[in-house]
């Protein structure tokens, strides 16, 4: 049998969901073949969503019209912000989710999205005639024609998964691995490695000691992921609870080593560094006595648990007899024992900007299969990817997000400028302009380029033109309303904070530490009422004003520099020099230049090995 797309997506995890429902969303015909329509969407790992600099990118992909966001507000069991104690560059949502829920609230969803079909297949092979993609072969013999397709086949590529010497094929437990795919994209001359991740033990919650450990309770303010009206929280809100390893359960871990496929030669490929393996820990922290673990519950009415934490490829019974010294889990009864898995990635540095091979025209690369870990790096290369393809197919101009935008410009071009040596994730200390990237402010950044795409719906761009309104009024009347000392020094004194001496304006007293707009307008009778104008979605836009009004120099000084630094990505050089003859470049910004091809000249400077002076020479090359 042939059907024939404009876009193929290969794999239904986070990045494959995104880019099909992106794809179809700005009308072109797509087809997303997944192994098993019952595990759209799954959390491979932990069933949570969000984290530092994880949650911003989330609010990123909902911003520009995409879904994890929706998914994961209609499925959250407890949703927390990180990093309070930080300035509002730093807060990350992150939401524990129903993982049953969040399956079919996805699938729900790509069922009913028009010009989109899921087809249950297993895909071997990317079909390509004079290096451009003409469609994909499966298992099942079916022939897919395609003008795009995009690969978001997460760590199913040639999957091994490893618990202590036991080796079975698959791409997650109980699931295949994808064979012969890998192959049919390398033989057009695309490189690949193999790098490992891991996922801890699942315990059945009827077996814990609740009563050893410290309970975790969420939050139950207005904060969400999406910023669409998704009301209060759908399901019953649970918390987590904590714990710590000690040095018995260490003395069980150090002596099971010789049976870790980590440190036995069994696996060579390499594992996350932000995400150890408890094995790991215990080798490379050697002088601590106990780390701490989370255990979280995986759905609103189900018993298993996830151990967050404790990571680990050690035989099940190592695993099994050093939890059994912690306290709580002495009479411990598991689901099933954590394992690692090793599986095939492509070197980013082969990709555009815009996720789009450079050796293949019309593929796109998307997720784990380019080295990241984490469904929300997953899903967000995901709508790149997805408005990228629809965008080859129908004549429009590339999209790409610039590292002053977005998290997922930083994600992407950290890909493809520096590539990855271990699966790489997001942390905030990888944006230079993080407090030009806040989580309250995605929608400001990126909603209205997705609306001009055709992506971003009138409601969500309504609701912004609204937002921007409110707050616009509110830093208004702060900048012009002026106070008066005899008036508002009671309210300062009692508020902790130091007396006027003479008048001032009171977005002053909001730059404050210990004001707020909300407790300084309990005494401001006019700016109470300019609030109360605000009726919908209040507490999101009253902070969004004061985080813009308390931080307006900060901001104001990351934008100077970012335009500053912008100028560079306006000067073209792809294609304009061979690089290998420029003696005057070192060796290193040689080699490397000539690997990666950078677009511009700011790309250059991002590339490692390639020095300052390299930039200067590539500079008065291009008269500049």
């Amino acid at each position: 049998m042939e059907f024939k797309y404009d876009v193929i997506v290969i794999g239904a995890g986070h990045a494959g969901c995104e880019a099909a429902a992106a794809a179809a969303n700005l009308g072109s015909k797509t087809c997303l073949i997944t192994m098993d329509m019952n595990k759209i969407g799954q959390m491979s790992c932990n069933p949570a969503v969000g984290g530092i600099a994880k949650g911003q990118i989330v609010r990123e992909i909902d911003a520009l019209g995409g879904y994890m966001g929706l998914v994961t507000d209609r499925t959250a069991i407890q949703f927390r912000i990180l990093n309070r104690s930080k300035g509002p560059a730093m807060w990350s949502p992150r939401a524990q989710c129903d993982r049953g829920k969040f399956i079919w609230a996805w699938r729900e969803i790509l069922e009913n999205i028009p010009n989109l079909h899921i087809w249950q297949d297993t895909a071997e092979e990317v079909i390509v005639e004079n290096g451009e993609v003409r469609g994909v072969k499966t298992v099942w013999g079916v022939t897919f024609q395609a003008r795009c397709v995009i690969v978001t086949a997460g760590t199913f590529l040639n999957g091994l998964m490893h618990v202590g010497r036991t080796m079975l094929p698959g791409g997650r437990m109980a699931e295949p691995a994808s064979y012969k795919l890998t192959e049919s994209i390398a033989k057009e001359g695309i490189s690949y490695g193999r790098m490992k991740t891991g996922t801890p033990v699942r315990i059945d919650g009827r077996s814990v000691h609740y009563e050893e450990m410290e309970i975790q309770e969420g939050e139950a303010d207005f904060h969400k992921f999406s910023f669409m009206d998704t009301g209060t929280r759908h399901l019953r809100q649970l918390p987590c609870w904590t714990c710590f390893t000690n040095e018995e359960a260490h003395r069980i871990l150090r002596e099971g080593l010789p049976e870790s496929p980590l440190f036995n030669g069994q696996i060579q490929s390499i594992g996350p560094r932000y995400c150890p393996s408890i094995e790991t820990k215990i080798v490379t922290f050697p002088d601590k006595t106990q780390h701490q673990l989370f255990l979280e519950p995986e759905g609103e009415n189900t018993q298993e648990l996830y151990l967050n934490g404790f990571s680990s490829s050690l035989p099940m019974e190592i695993q099994i007899a050093a939890l059994k010294q912690i306290p709580a889990f002495r009479d411990m009864v598991i689901y099933r024992p954590g394992y690692a898995i090793e599986y095939d990635y492509f070197d980013p540095t082969q990709l555009k900007h815009t996720l789009e091979t450079k050796k293949i025209k019309n593929l796109f690369l998307a997720g784990q299969v380019n080295g990241t870990t984490g469904y929300e790096e997953a899903g967000g290369q995901g709508i790149i990817a997805g408005i990228n393809a629809h965008q080859n197919c129908h004549g429009g101009t590339p999209f790409t997000l610039a590292r002053d935008e977005a998290y997922i410009g930083v994600l992407i071009d950290d890909l493809v400028t520096k590539g990855v040596d271990e699966p790489y994730r997001m942390f905030t200390s990888r944006a230079e302009y993080r407090i030009l990237l806040r989580m309250d402010d995605a929608d400001m950044r990126l909603t209205e380029k997705s609306y001009r795409l055709g992506l971003a719906q009138s409601d969500r761009y309504e609701l912004l033109q609204k937002k921007r309104a409110s707050i616009e009024r509110i830093i208004g009347f702060a900048r012009n309303y002026s106070m008066k000392p005899a008036l508002i020094n009671p309210a300062l004194e009692s508020l902790g904070t130091t007396p006027l001496r003479q008048g001032c304006k009171l977005i002053e007293l909001i730059n404050r530490p210990q004001v707020t707009v909300e407790n300084i307008a309990e005494h401001v009778p006019a700016f109470r009422k300019e609030l109360e104008q605000v009726t919908e979605r209040r507490e999101e836009i009253i902070e969004a004003a004061e985080i813009l009004m308390k931080y307006e120099g900060y901001i104001g000084r990351e934008r100077m520099i970012a335009e500053k630094l912008n100028r560079l990505e306006s000067i073209k050089i792809k294609g304009k020099f061979d690089y290998a003859s420029l003696q005057s470049l070192s060796t290193e910004a040689r080699q490397k230049l000539e690997r990666i091809d950078p677009e511009t000249i700011a790309q250059a400077s991002r590339i490692p090995g390639v020095s300052p002076s390299d930039i200067n020479v590539l500079l008065v090359l291009c008269g500049r």
